[in-house]
């Protein structure tokens, strides 16, 4: 009898065991199962996948026309001002000229002389034919004298009394500035009139006298 009691209590304890180890798999299963439920994304739709190759397409296509497009500004450009530095170093051509010019016309032994005159207007030929072919290639020198100072073209380099004039009126040209299409290649240098300091206390002491009266 109690051997069969001892083995009945074995085999209950056994089973017990296994019953134990077996939920305790089960619980684990479970809960890797369930890791791997909240770990796994879920599938886009075959509906959700077009549309995200459609905007990436999309994106695509516009950065190509966006670099088509600064293509096509650059060479532009390049064609249109390709030649700026260029043209800007060529300006000293009449800028030496021009120093020339006044070189000579200031030398006491060649003043009035017919060998002046001669070369005088052979610098002058030389000069429009570099105006000439400049203005073939859209480089135009800037109209200053007599016009009113413009800061977008011109350079103001000295005040001059002239009461004939309007202030800021440019009455001199020191140098010549020029275009390139519509970019600024260099601006005139000059001169503008101001009103005379003598003109200035007359209208002061003028304006004292009315005050008084």
């Amino acid at each position: 009898m109690e051997k069969e009691e001892n083995f009945k209590t074995e085999n209950n304890q056994s089973l017990d065991k296994e019953n134990k180890k077996g939920e305790s798999d089960n619980n684990h299963q479970d809960l890797h199962e369930h890791q791997n439920t909240e770990e796994k994304p879920s599938e886009k739709t075959p509906e959700e996948k077009i549309l995200d190759l459609e905007d990436k397409v999309a994106r695509t296509f516009a950065e190509m026309e966006n670099q088509r497009r600064r293509f096509e500004k650059e060479k532009e450009e390049a064609y249109e001002y390709g030649g700026f530095n260029f043209a800007k170093e060529a300006l000293s051509l009449i800028d030496n000229l021009e120093r020339s010019k006044k070189i000579l016309e200031n030398d006491d032994i060649l003043k009035n002389s017919d060998a002046l005159k001669k070369i005088l207007e052979h610098f002058d030929i030389i000069n429009k034919d570099l105006i000439s072919i400049f203005t073939k290639n859209n480089i135009k020198p800037i109209e200053s004298l007599n016009k009113k100072l413009d800061p977008n073209l011109h350079q103001a380099m000295m005040e001059i009394e002239d009461d004939q004039k309007e202030p800021g009126t440019i009455i001199q040209e020191i140098q010549k500035g020029f275009t390139i299409k519509d970019r600024l290649l260099r601006p005139s240098l000059v001169g503008v009139s101001k009103k005379s300091e003598n003109i200035d206390i007359k209208n002061e002491e003028n304006k004292e006298n009315l005050e008084k009266k």
